[in-house]
């Protein structure tokens, strides 16, 4: 796997992160799934733009942070050594202003929909702040990142239905788990660097069982979203679409089984198929079972 070597992209879009989406697709898969499921498989044109953007910019604020927080030790770790803050191309309160910046526009954004959902968003604002910070105190921080991930549920439900149905709930944790598992193998392709400078993660906790316990919130993850579809009355092209996604995590297992950094990253990258698969077919089955089929 390449390091984020120096490339033509423009210093702040590699800063947020925008010159490589896969972080930002893996946001928007989790958000789909829960507007698909809160807005029965049509949700309103407002609330899709709405939080399609607010994807990109919490997710841009996320790097932001995150490398504002990895200042000092980016530098140490071969991945990300050429990144904008340790490479001196940006200064840190430029870096903070920007992450100012970019939760302005998420304000901006949320305050288009309702007094719940806005509520709502202090506690995402919490998760993506905090997250970046936890990996000095906890081997977890994968479960923050989780968590952040994962708050796009109840706001999703909020914005739709102006509640927040206790089913939502099975949704939530599942992308808790999901977020586990693929982060765990992003933490793999950095452990042996982690190690040496004492940054904590799930990699470095789980050590000789790692691929075991990804193999375990993989599963928790799909047994999650199949309650959640009993729950919300989803069909069998649902149900198929979560069988193809656990086919896609039996074949991340199998190359990780490889044990070197390039098999990690690609374990990693190809949970972007997995989540566009459950929501292909999560749209597909409201579309041809629109009041469900079980």
């Amino acid at each position: 796997m390449s390091s984020d070597s120096p490339q033509p992209a423009n210093r702040w879009l590699r800063l947020m992160r925008l010159d490589k989406p896969i972080g930002t697709y893996l946001l928007l898969w989790p958000t789909l799934w829960a507007l698909w499921f809160a807005g029965e498989g049509a949700p309103s044109a407002e609330n899709l733009v709405i939080f399609i953007l607010g994807v990109v910019s919490m997710r841009a604020a996320g790097c932001v942070i995150n490398d504002y927080a990895d200042r000092n030790v980016d530098g140490l770790v071969e991945r990300t050594k050429n990144r904008p803050l340790p490479a001196g191309e940006i200064k840190s309160y430029q870096a903070l202003l920007l992450f100012v910046l970019l939760l302005l526009v998420s304000l901006g954004l949320v305050l288009m929909t309702n007094q719940l959902t806005i509520m709502l968003s202090v506690g995402g604002l919490a998760l993506a702040t905090c997250y970046p910070f936890l990996k000095r105190v906890t081997h977890l921080p994968q479960l923050g990142l989780g968590a952040a991930w994962a708050w796009a549920v109840p706001m999703a439900f909020a914005a739709e239905r102006g509640q927040l149905p206790a089913a939502l709930w099975l949704i939530f944790i599942a992308v808790i788990l999901w977020t586990l598992a693929f982060d765990t193998y992003y933490g793999m392709v950095d452990r042996e660097d982690d190690l040496k400078i004492g940054i904590k993660s799930t990699a470095i906790l789980f050590g000789r069982y790692d691929l075991a316990m990804i193999a375990l919130s993989q599963i928790g993850t799909l047994a999650l979203l199949f309650a959640a579809g009993l729950h919300f009355d989803r069909g069998l092209i649902y149900t198929a679409g979560l069988l193809v996604a656990g086919g896609g995590f039996v074949r991340q297992h199998l190359q990780a089984r490889h044990r070197n950094r390039e098999v990690y990253f690609r374990a990693f990258l190809n949970n972007n198929l997995v989540g566009l698969v459950i929501f292909i077919a999560l749209s597909a089955d409201y579309f041809f079972r629109p009041q469900g089929f079980l």
